[in-house]
């Protein structure tokens, strides 16, 4: 199944993805639960690193890594926040609604890697987030995949 295009690509590219986090922070600084995390806005600085770190998620190029430091970059991010439930929850809901507002592809397949991805990296922004969190200190930015249901495509 090498001809099995990566999330990044079905989505759009990068370009898709920036639509997409540009429209979830548009999202965030409306929201009063969330806009409490970035006091003054989302600058154009995060907007362009959270970016990155999607394009290469989902299978784009390692950007985040090569220029940003990966995950231990990220995971300073969020050490120390107290991300709350309710907070991790709002989170995966907006950026679910700002995929809708990017025009990002709507299939059901997409859309369970892309939910699949946004529950499991905010359960563990959630956690890692906790004052004295155990958390693993090293480790690869994750690449993730189609999961179960690779792309359906008429035809092939």
């Amino acid at each position: 199944m090498s001809d099995v295009p990566t999330l990044c690509d079905w989505a759009g590219g990068p370009a898709a993805l920036r639509r997409m986090i540009d429209a979830f922070y548009d999202r965030v600084e409306r929201d009063d639960l969330l806009s409490v995390l970035f006091p003054g806005g989302v600058s154009e600085e995060h907007r362009a690193h959270v970016t990155l770190w999607w394009v290469e998620v989902f299978g784009g190029p390692a950007g985040y890594t090569e220029q940003l430091g990966g995950y231990e970059r990220m995971l300073a991010h969020h050490r120390g926040l107290g991300i709350t439930a309710e907070q991790r929850f709002r989170f995966v809901s907006l950026m679910s609604r700002a995929a809708d507002d990017a025009g990002l592809p709507d299939d059901p397949e997409f859309r369970a890697a892309l939910v699949g991805y946004l529950e499991w990296g905010t359960r563990l922004a959630l956690h890692n987030s906790q004052p004295g969190a155990d958390v693993v200190e090293h480790a690869p930015v994750p690449r993730w995949g189609w999961g179960v249901a690779p792309p359906y495509r008429p035809g092939s």
